[in-house]
């Protein structure tokens, strides 16, 4: 791949002046120079701040030569507009095909002018016709407040990018790699994607610059602060990973797309069996409901060996989503992590695996739920976020997905928790249990308290205390036994640690041709 320097250091060739319109060479130079952008003077730039040219980043994403491009005279007649600073068209990635839209940052920081915005609705228009992934390389400073009239408010103005995107929602992914800004408006292209990778140290996004910020509402902050990448990953949620450079964001742009179909027609691909280096046992799971673990330990025992790839890991790291396989096919995983937060779900870990859960199922992923989880959180603070329409969210989106379902319990599934992570109720293919499972309303200390609250109050004596406290649970957790919950048909089969990644590929395997139908219905009215 060229570097900015080295294509740079490439002299300029003229643009013939004085030559028809129509004749060979003239054309040849102004396609040239449409593909050089503006590099002469923003290489040095680009290289300060560790970033590719726009047709570097292509190079590195598309399988070479298979690039073919639209509008690249995009206001060839005017000078230093290149293209108009984005590049559209379509590729094949390992052979299959995609649109990409890529902004070019030299020309006007990748700002839109009112062809960049016809270059970018015709692109979403192919991609709702042919049914064909779409990729976002995303750079822009946002509109040109000189072009506003020409490409915001009309039919085909920006609007229609997003309304197009709404429509290509859930019908072909739609994978967005950040490499800069994406401010204003334009910060939706990303908003609208199924993930956003981002470059740490370069990509932000922002609706209102610092600038604006302190001048509206008298804020002083900075672009790091408003928008940047570690922010967006760590705090709102509109980042999904973090990428060191580049490179990386595309590769991981890759990665992510090998585990989905071309469209929601489709199947997703398989792969060749790579089993895991290490067989699942009860050493990894504590017996003791409060002790922490790391659940990633779990996940990489179940899925085959290094095919895990974690959604948002640095957000509401208390679940933990991310696409695997299992016997080489495509696999959803949503996981309680222990290890965070005690797996608490909180509004954002509901907010996050709805979401997850939405793209697997219009993608034909099928989802696996570990479970071991305590329930929502509950207190004021909680309380006054929305936990209740947030966790309405995250069942309404486990009672829609139509895909096949497992719901594995590892250790412990209290209250709503159950619910959320696809329980009996919600048509799992198969409810299984490791001999660890417990399911109740809620832990034994918590049911205690609960019920006998007043006399434990009343008993003086700490060690009678105690011992009652004991008994009691003891009565509990032996109404909540695992024998029971499987001779009442609560679990379908309880499944020792071994075994289980092979009961679970056998079970969604036995489930591949289940019905899709789940209400006839527009649209349901989640409680977001």
């Amino acid at each position: 791949m060229t570097s900015p320097s080295s294509r740079s250091a490439e002299p300029e060739p003229p643009v013939p002046s004085g030559t028809p319109g129509s004749h060979p060479e003239h054309l040849a130079a102004l396609a040239a120079r449409a593909r050089r952008g503006n590099l002469a003077t923003g290489a040095a730039k680009l290289a300060e701040q560790g970033k590719l040219f726009v047709r570097d980043r292509l190079d590195l994403l598309l399988d070479p030569g298979s690039f073919v491009e639209d509008g690249l005279l995009a206001n060839a007649v005017v000078d230093g507009l290149p293209a108009d600073g984005v590049v559209t068209g379509s590729g094949t990635i390992d052979g299959r095909p995609v649109y990409v839209m890529a902004n070019d940052p030299t020309v006007k920081a990748g700002s839109w002018g009112a062809r960049t915005v016809e270059k970018i609705v015709r692109l979403t228009e192919a991609a709702l016709r042919d049914e064909l992934p779409v990729f976002w390389l995303v750079d822009s400073a946002g509109a040109r407040i000189t072009d506003q009239v020409e490409l915001f408010p009309g039919r085909r103005g920006a609007g229609r990018i997003f309304h197009n995107q709404v429509k290509l929602s859930g019908r072909v992914p739609q994978i967005c790699c950040l490499f800069g800004p994406s401010a204003a408006g334009g910060a939706y292209i990303p908003a609208f994607c199924d993930i956003v990778i981002m470059v740490e140290g370069n990509a932000s996004m922002y609706l209102g610059s610092p600038r604006m910020a302190e001048m509206v509402v008298g804020e002083i902050t900075t672009l790091e602060e408003m928008g940047g990448a570690r922010l967006h990953a760590t705090v709102s949620g509109c980042g999904d990973n973090l990428a060191v450079d580049d490179v990386d964001a595309i590769n991981q742009a890759k990665a992510y797309f090998s585990y989905l179909p071309q469209n929601w027609r489709e199947a997703p691909p398989r792969y060749e069996v790579r089993p895991p280096l290490d067989v699942l046992d009860g050493n990894i799971v504590p017996d003791q409901d409060a002790r922490g673990y790391d659940m990633h330990e779990v996940i990489d025992r179940v899925v085959d060996h290094e095919s895990f790839f974690e959604v948002k890991p640095l957000f509401a790291p208390e679940i933990i989503v991310g696409f695997g396989l299992l016997e080489g096919s495509p696999v959803g995983i949503v996981a309680n992590n222990p290890m965070h937060k005690g797996g608490v779900l909180f509004v954002d870990s509901a907010d996050k695996a709805a979401r997850f859960v939405w793209c697997c199922d219009a993608f034909n992923i099928p989802l696996v739920f570990l479970a071991d989880v305590p329930g929502f959180m509950v207190g004021t603070e909680v309380e006054r976020q929305g936990i209740i329409r947030h966790g309405a969210k995250m069942i309404t989106a486990v009672s829609e997905a139509t895909v096949p379902k497992v719901s594995v319990i590892v250790r412990k599934a209290y209250g709503a928790g159950l619910y959320a992570m696809a329980g009996p109720a919600f048509d799992p293919v198969a409810t299984l249990a490791l001999p660890t499972a417990k399911i109740a309303v809620m832990g034994p200390e918590a049911a205690v308290n609960a019920v006998f609250a007043n006399k434990i109050a009343a008993i003086d004596d700490p060690v009678e205390r105690e011992e009652f406290v004991r008994r009691q649970r003891q009565v509990y957790e032996a109404d909540v036994d695992l024998v029971r919950l499987a001779s009442e048909l609560v679990v379908d089969a309880v499944v020792d640690f071994p075994a289980l990644r092979d009961e679970i590929a056998r079970r969604l395997a036995r489930a591949a041709g289940k019905s899709r139908a789940f209400s006839e219905r527009r649209h349901g009215v989640p409680p977001v």
